[in-house]
């Protein structure tokens, strides 16, 4: 059973209906009961990092999601998702995340440069793999993927970064540690290249 969890701020139906087209079984879920009995975890998200993580509290979802990212279970942050695993995020002030990960969430930051894209990024761009990684295998080298954001993650370990993506800058677009995996792309509206990923996902 993969959870997908509900916390009010996601498009959890097409996650949901993406995950069971690659063959995987998955329910959308909001206790932490529910998540406790998951084999893989999915968190996805759009919108304010502090609403995020104020529902997050009030749902009693932070301590279960931390237990089970610790524990082993394969979990996969999508957008938002995955910008909540981060220490803090500068996102309309400072707001501490879940912490799993180290470093900080930043907008896009494009002073100095003589083109400046539009934020937020919301279309598609490519991403590139930086190493070899279960989620990623099967994924083309410069693959499409959709985008939609204004903030970004900046980890603290540069050796988690999954893959990277040219915007302005080159930022870290996918990250990468033990058990936990998250896009700041969404792979479910992604076609192929993002079924692809939550295929390996479900069959890790």
């Amino acid at each position: 059973m993969i959870a997908v969890v509900d916390y009010g701020m996601g498009n959890l139906r097409s996650v949901q209906k993406a995950i069971q087209h690659v063959g995987g079984e998955a329910g959308v879920v909001e206790s932490p009961e529910q998540i406790a009995a998951s084999d893989k975890i999915v968190l996805p998200g759009v919108g304010a990092f502090a609403d995020a993580m104020d529902r997050l509290r009030k749902q009693e979802l932070v301590e279960p999601l931390i237990g089970a990212i610790s524990s082993g279970t394969p979990f996969l942050g999508i957008c938002l998702g995955l910008q909540l695993l981060f220490e803090v995020s500068r996102e309309d002030g400072r707001h501490k995340g879940l912490g799993v990960l180290g470093g900080e969430v930043v907008r896009f930051d494009f002073d100095g440069l003589p083109v400046r894209p539009r934020v937020p990024q919301m279309g598609w761009n490519r991403i590139q793999p930086v190493r070899p990684c279960p989620l990623t295998e099967g994924v083309p080298e410069d693959a499409y993927v959709y985008f939609a954001h204004s903030y970004h993650a900046a980890p603290a370990d540069r050796d988690i970064t999954l893959a990277t993506t040219e915007y302005g800058y080159s930022f870290c677009s996918a990250v990468w540690k033990d058990n936990l995996f998250a896009t700041q792309f969404h792979p479910e509206k992604s076609q192929d290249v993002g079924l692809k990923l939550l295929e390996n996902f479900v069959t890790l």
